[in-house]
């Protein structure tokens, strides 16, 4: 009987450790535990990379055993939904780091399309879909750290513009006046400690409420009117609809450690330029409640 060589545990002489070693973008549908939610748990279409860190004294990575920890946790998944896709990469991370002997640390980056059901200003049903972001890291006998995210389409309208007609036009503030309008979308990440949860839904409720109007798929005469005077009585500025997402994040959590790392990032994607618009803030709470 043939011995098969297990070439990647041979010995590397050439002298590098490497940070990261691993596979990208595969493609799963996870069962992600949702609380409330009738049936327990979500399908979520998941684009998922995940890696260890490799000695320089070892010549490659096992990669299978990673897609194994990948499809194992998904099927664990599928009886006992994981809350949070934050949470699926932590276990993940920390089943790599059983299955990899010679690694000291774990990455795993979730990315999810979410679709979950909105309700249009005339009160019509619809569903919208975002972006779920779910990472982690995990150094064997040490600290884990997982981070959530979530990416969300919005819309925001010009006061500049709006104040310049207004002025050009002898227009009152007793009705919204016209300007140019911007698709906004707005990533929210906050990078936690493991024993810390934060709802998703709460963070995308948050991020539409920065907008001068949240936008939806399907729109109606009625609906499409009132979403656009909505906007165009609360302009915003694309630093406007970040300062107002660290804001609320620190009423919202008062209970989240003051180390939490969080980032707040936003595009708008101009209509009477031929660039785009963009505002970030990273930041730790502490340094966030300070300046409030």
């Amino acid at each position: 009987m043939t011995t098969i060589c297990d070439v990647q545990s041979l010995r590397n002489e050439k002298g590098f450790s490497l940070t990261r070693v691993g596979v990208i973008g595969v493609r799963k549908i996870v069962q992600v535990g949702k609380p409330g939610y009738e049936r327990g748990s979500v399908p979520m279409i998941c684009s998922i990379d995940a890696f260890v860190d490799l000695p320089a004294d070892q010549k490659g990575s096992h990669m299978s055993r990673n897609l194994e920890v990948i499809e194992g946790i998904i099927e664990e998944c599928i009886d006992k939904p994981v809350i949070g896709i934050e949470n699926i990469a932590v276990a993940m991370g920390k089943m790599l780091l059983d299955k990899h002997s010679y690694a000291s640390t774990s990455g795993v980056n979730i990315e999810a399309e979410y679709f979950r059901e909105s309700v249009t200003p005339r009160g019509r049903r619809t569903t919208e879909v975002c972006k779920l972001i779910g990472k982690s890291r995990c150094i064997k006998g040490g600290k884990v750290t997982k981070t959530l995210g979530v990416q969300v389409t919005g819309m925001t309208a010009c006061p500049c513009a709006q104040e310049n007609v207004a002025r050009i036009l002898g227009c009152s503030k007793e009705w919204p006046v016209i300007t140019h309008n911007q698709r906004n979308v707005c990533t929210v990440v906050m990078e936690l400690e493991d024993s810390v949860d934060v709802e998703a839904d709460d963070l995308i409720d948050l991020v539409n409420d920065c907008y001068s109007s949240p936008t939806f798929g399907i729109l109606k005469r009625d609906d499409e009117a009132v979403v656009v005077i909505n906007a165009h009585n609360n302009p915003k500025f694309v630093e406007d609809v970040v300062r107002e997402v660290l804001k609320k994040i620190v009423k919202q959590y008062t209970r989240v450690p003051d180390d939490t790392v969080v980032i707040a990032r936003s595009e708008s994607e101009e209509s009477i330029h031929k660039h785009n618009a963009y505002a970030e803030r990273i930041a730790t709470m502490r340094e966030l409640r300070n300046q409030l």
